[in-house]
């Protein structure tokens, strides 16, 4: 397919012509494999889609041995599978501690320890130079010298936008297509959604690719709206990652990585829980939960440190609170109207309706 934004046309590979009056783009993101000498070769797989899941789960075994390159999201959401199915896993991580665009390095370290007490051996800082193949496995070789030998190798190193087939377009394109409040382009009547949209970042404002479920919902609300014209402007996406591990429940929001915000961090290591909450001036703008799953309040706080985040809540006297017990997250939110201000909030300015109920609202 080739984009005429100029002339609003689309070409297809068998030269077809479609003319548009507006056009989405919403072409989302592939794996991507590191240059490695054999990354590309059998026994190498990515997990980016059914045929990628299904292809791996076959050659799964119990008491096989899986290595499983890269330590981010895309890894975690995989993990509890591959063990499920009895399979030993080695995970490699290039950076120096795990999940490194998703929690800091005490947060690293608690999830690391979690890991290897249930068995999973964890290599990070570690630069694979080849993977090679040895009697039906695979061996991987490090820069330090030393090797692993794999029945089954995961590669989770990242994704790329599906942009490269915009080239000479006319339509702008950064680390996505660039779009403004209502998801337009550089071209008012081309839109982009999901992976491939560089929008507003809701705390900072800055653009961003957030390439995740809940920005590309949103997005498809909004330049839904707009291209059948509603005119629905967008706040700005999120940054959010959760994720569950082996009875272990990950979340981080917004700037959590800011390090100019004011930071108050609380550990209990007997319950492997950890807090980080980020502040600008009286709001929350960014933070870290971790904690085990059976722990009731672990996942009532990720809810409630989403909605903080999202709301942009200015706390007044119950920053103090916080700053003192990061943990009791609820008497902070309660009492600052969090509730309140989030419950009248939707996407398109109005409760949604059920389908095929008219008048009632959901």
């Amino acid at each position: 397919v080739a984009l005429d934004a100029r002339a609003s046309t689309l070409t297809l590979d068998d030269g077809t012509v479609l003319a548009y009056d507006d056009c989405l783009i919403a072409t989302g993101s592939s794996a991507v494999r590191p240059r490695i000498a054999g990354a590309d070769g059998p026994g190498v797989h990515t997990f980016w889609t059914l045929d990628d899941a299904q292809g791996v789960m076959r050659q799964v075994a119990a008491g096989s041995h899986v290595v499983l390159v890269g330590a981010g999201f895309i890894a975690f959401t995989i993990l509890n599978a591959i063990l499920s199915l009895g399979a030993r896993l080695t995970i490699v991580e290039i950076a120096p501690r795990i999940l490194p665009r998703m929690v800091d390095e005490a947060g690293a370290a608690l999830v690391e320890a979690w890991l290897r007490r249930e068995g999973v051996e964890v290599r990070t800082a570690a630069t694979i130079t080849a993977i090679e193949e040895a009697g039906g496995r695979r061996r991987l070789r490090f820069a330090d010298g030393s090797e692993i030998a794999a029945d089954v190798v995961l590669m989770a190193t990242g994704i790329k936008t599906n942009l490269e087939w915009l080239a000479g377009s006319g339509v702008r394109v950064n680390r996505g297509i660039l779009v403004d409040d209502h998801l337009r382009s550089s071209v008012p009547n081309v839109y982009a959604a999901g992976d491939v949209a560089e929008g507003a970042d809701l705390v900072t404002g800055a653009p961003e690719v957030h390439a995740i479920e809940p920005t590309a919902m949103e997005h498809g609300r909004i330049v839904g709206a707009n291209m059948a014209g509603r005119d629905r402007a967008y706040r700005g996406s999120l940054l959010m990652n959760i994720v569950g591990v082996l009875g272990l429940d990950l979340a981080s929001f917004g700037a959590w990585a800011d390090a100019a915000a004011e930071t108050a961090v609380a550990i209990r290591a007997d319950r492997a829980a950890y807090r980080k909450l980020l502040f600008t001036g009286d709001r929350i703008t960014g933070g870290i939960i971790i904690g085990r799953s059976e722990d009731v309040w672990t996942g009532n706080d990720v809810g409630m440190l989403k909605g903080l985040v999202q709301a942009g809540t200015r706390l007044g006297p119950w920053k103090a609170h916080l700053l003192r017990n990061p943990f009791d997250l609820k008497t902070a939110y309660v009492a600052s109207g969090t509730t309140g201000r989030l419950l009248p909030e939707t996407i398109l300015r109005r409760p949604s309706r059920a389908p095929g109920r008219a008048g009632t609202s959901v």
